[in-house]
């Protein structure tokens, strides 16, 4: 989410290609020619991951540097994420450090633990350190996620850019500071940190994501997403079917065989003869033929879309996409929530096109034409099989789109603001969420998983009033109805039953929608029929 803290930049492409060099990285200023500016030490870190003692940028010298400044709810920051890890591999001998400065967003986003669990869901491997109170931000002067400063060995700031997309003048950068200062003599050794990944146990499941249910079928359909693979289940819990050989990758293919790299939403056709899950690190739309487990892409490239397309459908298997977060079945068509351009998009299975729905690709919220709306990483899709309802995260708001030709955007409840968020009941534009990412519907109850406020909430669709309905506030995992939740990601109803996909807790669970009485369903593998999978 690039955005000047407190006063919202407008963009106009995918790539936000807003770039500020400071002192430009090309080899004139890298050998000092240009003003230098000693970087600033570490300032009010209240914690250090990824390593074993905190780090000083006076221990940094003789190491190229790299601080990326990102908040782990921001698109923008995630899509960093794999330039951030090339990058670390590409320099895996050299003495260049990465260091994450986690300046947080939400209130949620400031507490180490959550980091951490963050660090751990995005496979984050190198040093982060927790900024919670923004004092290193400050020190920096950085104004939007992400912002990626380059240090030179001697300790003085290169360079600074804002947003993504920034992934070959970083390369080129960095093998040109590593040369001078190779040269100048003023290079140390490697360094090697040890990543929280190292003594990370999961168990079954790892970080599900969403899930869907058919209770007439007895199916269950979770989206392991950590383990890179979407495992269909009966409704106690029994896999039946795992899809994706537990590899991040992108391949088609048996459901033994096929790879998938952290997908998140799931759904099925009402003939349950089809299972289309959003692929979200593989910028995919898969489609899984439930009676021989084959899974095919039908759109996407596998990499990410660097531009935003605003009309028009295109052939899927020939159009890149940009992190599609959730997925909804209404009729013949198939709506993905679109994260990382913030618009809704449509795929058309008779034709194979797929293309925008709603959202011209701005960042924030405006209401009116689905073609002039305004999202913020769309997270979650509901439906009632005329309207979708969307968990509109980053300004923790629910929408309400129609599907009609030349339909209207609206919102149901939230502030729709970047920065109004919170916890408060009420009715639409007074009550507060807290980056919403799972939606759910059952009759004229909309169930919203409250993500950052570990709560599920509902907003009776006919009034417009928002209630909290289940979970303590606390990540404590609880019991019963005094269940406590851990930024809870996904929603589905089945029958009389809300399932929830209990993301940092690694779980799933099952409420009554009438006690509201939860139970943990155990996921077993045992039962899993290798045979007929082949």
């Amino acid at each position: 989410m690039i955005t000047v803290w407190r006063d919202h930049c407008r963009r106009s492409g995918a790539r936000y290609a807003l770039v500020l060099i400071l002192f430009a990285a090309s080899a004139a200023d890298a050998q000092g020619t240009g003003p230098r500016i000693r970087a600033p030490e570490f300032s009010g870190i209240s914690g250090w991951l990824n390593t074993s003692e905190p780090l000083r940028m006076a221990d940094l010298r003789g190491q190229v540097v790299l601080l990326d400044f990102w908040t782990y709810c921001c698109i923008n920051c995630l899509h960093v994420l794999p330039d951030l890890a090339y990058l670390a591999e590409q320099f895996t001998d050299a003495p260049f450090v990465i260091v994450g400065v986690h300046s947080a967003k939400f209130p949620q986003e400031k507490d180490a633990t959550n980091v951490r669990k963050a660090v751990l869901r995005h496979n984050i491997r190198h040093p982060v350190a927790v900024d919670s109170d923004l004092q290193t931000w400050n020190a920096y002067v950085i104004r939007g996620w992400p912002t990626a400063v380059l240090i030179d060995p001697e300790g003085y700031i290169v360079a600074t850019h804002f947003g993504e997309g920034h992934h070959d003048v970083l390369v080129r950068s960095i093998r040109q500071l590593l040369d001078l200062h190779r040269r100048k003599g003023t290079l140390g050794a490697p360094r090697r940190f040890r990543p929280e990944a190292a003594a990370f146990q999961p168990g079954v499941l790892q970080f599900p994501g969403k899930i869907a249910v058919d209770a007439a079928r007895d199916r269950l359909v979770i989206s392991d997403t950590n383990h890179h693979r979407v495992l269909v289940c009966n409704l106690a819990g029994v896999v039946q079917r795992i899809l994706g050989d537990g590899t991040p990758g992108f391949r088609d293919g048996a459901a033994t065989e096929a790879r998938f790299h952290q997908p998140q939403g799931v759904a099925l056709t009402p003939d349950g003869a089809t299972l289309y899950v959003a692929d979200t690190g593989n910028h995919a739309l898969r489609a899984v033929d439930l009676a021989t487990g084959r899974v095919v892409t039908i759109a996407g490239t596998g990499t990410q879309a660097r531009e935003i397309q605003r009309r028009g459908l295109r052939p899927g298997s020939r159009t890149p996409l940009s992190s599609p977060w959730d997925v909804a079945i209404v009729g013949d068509r198939i709506f993905v929530a679109m994260a990382g351009p913030h618009q809704l998009w449509v795929y058309e299975p008779a034709s194979g096109r797929i293309g925008p729905w709603a959202g011209t690709g701005n960042e924030g919220r405006r209401d009116g034409p689905n073609i002039q709306a305004h999202f913020a990483q769309p997270s979650g899709l509901a439906t009632d099989g005329t309207l979708l309802y969307v968990a509109d995260a980053e300004i923790s708001s629910v929408r309400r789109v129609e599907t009609r030709p030349r339909g209207r955007t609206t919102t149901v409840a939230g502030s729709g603001d970047l920065f109004g968020f919170g916890h408060r009941d009420g009715t639409g534009g007074t009550a507060l969420f807290q980056h919403p990412k799972g939606v759910a519907l059952h009759g004229e109850t909309l169930y919203v998983a409250d993500t950052f406020n570990h709560l599920i909430r509902t907003i009776d669709l006919r009034t417009g009033t928002v209630t909290t309905w289940l979970g303590t506030g606390r990540p404590e995992r609880g019991t019963g109805t005094t269940i406590g939740l851990f930024e809870p990601g996904g929603l589905a109803v089945g029958g009389d039953t809300l399932y929830i996909a209990d993301t940092n807790h690694h779980r799933i669970l099952a409420v009554d929608l009438m006690t509201r009485a939860a139970r943990e369903i155990a996921i077993e593998l045992s039962h899993v029929d290798f045979a007929r999978e082949n």
